[in-house]
C-alpha cells in the first residue's frame, strides 16, 4: 500500500525481459534506500515492484508479462520514473490509499501553465480490454486518482469520465516526472479503491442479503457498531 506522495525519481536499465536495475538519481533518494530490503515493496511510476536485490544506489525488481502488458513499463523504460516506498504503520497519510495496481494507461492531452499551477488534462480508457479495466465510472470531480503513481484530485472530467483534469501545484509538477510529460505521453491510471468497492457492491446485491436492516441513523449505535465488527 502506497500514498501517492513521490519520494524521488529513477531511471531504469533494462538486465532482461522481465528484471530491471532502478536507480534513485533525484529527489529524497534516502527515503527511498534507507532500510530498503529484499522483499520490500516499491511503487514505480504507481507500479508495484517487489525488490529482489539491493545494489548502490537503488535496487533490482522483477515485472511479470502480466505487470508489462498492463502498464507502461511494457512501453518503453527511457525517461524518469516516479519512486515510492511502500506505507509504514504510522506513518503520515498525505495522499490517498494507493495499491499499486494500475488499472489502465492513460494519455496526455494538454498541460497549460497557469498562475499557480499546472492545468493537464487526461483522457481515460473508454472501454475494457482483456488488460485494462473501463475506469471511467470511478472518475468523479473532486475524486481521488493516481497518475503514475502520483495522488491527484480530479478538478473536473466529462460525465462519463472519458477525460479528466487535474491541477498539478508547483512543488509536486517540480518532483515528479509529471514536468517530462508532453501531449501523447502515456501514463499510468489507478482509481481510487473506495470508489472500486462501492461499485462492486452496488453490482452484488447479494453482499446486503445478511445485513441487518437499518432504518434511521438512530439505528446506528455503539452496540450495533460493535455486534457487527465495528471496535
Amino acid at each position: 500500500m502506497f500514498t501517492g506522495l513521490i519520494q524521488a525519481l529513477g531511471r531504469i536499465l533494462p538486465l532482461s525481459d522481465e528484471q530491471f536495475q532502478i536507480s534513485c538519481v533525484s529527489g529524497q533518494t534516502d527515503l527511498i534506500l534507507e532500510d530498503l530490503a529484499i522483499g520490500d515493496s516499491v511503487a514505480v511510476n504507481g507500479v508495484c515492484l517487489t525488490v529482489v536485490e539491493i545494489i548502490t544506489g537503488g535496487f533490482v525488481a522483477t515485472a511479470s508479462p502480466e505487470t508489462l502488458r498492463r502498464t507502461t513499463l511494457g512501453q518503453g523504460l527511457d525517461g524518469y520514473f516516479n519512486l515510492e516506498t511502500s506505507l509504514r504503520a504510522g506513518s503520515k497519510l498525505g495522499g490517498h490509499f494507493v495499491t499499486g495496481h494500475v488499472d489502465g494507461i492513460g494519455c496526455l492531452q494538454s498541460s497549460v501553465q497557469t498562475a499557480s499551477s499546472w492545468e493537464m488534462q487526461f483522457s481515460a480508457p473508454t472501454q475494457a480490454t482483456l488488460w485494462h479495466q473501463h475506469i471511467a465510472p470511478f472518475i468523479v470531480p473532486k475524486g481521488s486518482i493516481a497518475i503514475n503513481g502520483i495522488s491527484l484530485t480530479i478538478a473536473d472530467c466529462d460525465r462519463e469520465g472519458n477525460w479528466f483534469e487535474v491541477a498539478v501545484i508547483p512543488h509536486t509538477y517540480s518532483q515528479t516526472n509529471l514536468k517530462y510529460l508532453k501531449p501523447g505521453s502515456w501514463v499510468n491510471l489507478e482509481a481510487d479503491i473506495l470508489g472500486k468497492y462501492v461499485a462492486k457492491f452496488l453490482r452484488t446485491p447479494a453482499v446486503f442479503n445478511e445485513m441487518p436492516s437499518i432504518s434511521t441513523i438512530e439505528d446506528i449505535t455503539p452496540e450495533f457498531l460493535a455486534e457487527h465488527g465495528f471496535s
